[in-house]
């Protein structure tokens, strides 16, 4: 039996709603970031997903440099009071970090699933 072939924007769609790779009708997440065991509609074990620190990374780099380079530019055009910095950037730092965590989150899990990925193996000299 032939598998169907998935077009890539189906994996890409589902993982960042937070929906269940396989069927994306069953939730991803129990909770902010935690993963359910298994998909409530599918029954496909979730026990494969392993992101890491992948999200917070990719976040905290693209974040990081949206909210320095918006604090550098109103710096040299408007150079506000040092209170009106923090005032503008700490909030911004918690929308841009907190908010796309969870759907860059499930994206790499659903990209997991799309390509098959696997933790490495190696092989025993007696086997080859």
């Amino acid at each position: 039996m032939v598998e169907p072939v998935t077009p890539p924007v189906l994996p890409i769609a589902r993982g960042l709603l937070g929906r269940c790779p396989a069927c994306g009708e069953g939730r991803l997440f129990k909770g902010f970031l935690g993963l359910r065991p298994s998909c409530e509609k599918c029954g496909l074990d979730y026990c494969f997903a392993d992101s890491g620190d992948g999200p917070a990374v990719f976040v905290i780099l693209i974040g990081g440099a949206l909210v320095v380079f918006a604090a550098l530019l109103t710096e040299v055009v408007y150079q506000p009071p040092y209170w009106l910095h923090a005032a503008l950037w700490l909030p911004g730092v918690l929308l841009v970090t907190l908010g796309p965590l969870r759907p860059i989150k499930g994206l790499l899990i659903a990209l997991q699933y799309h390509h098959k990925a696997a933790e490495g193996r190696r092989e025993r000299q007696g086997d080859a």
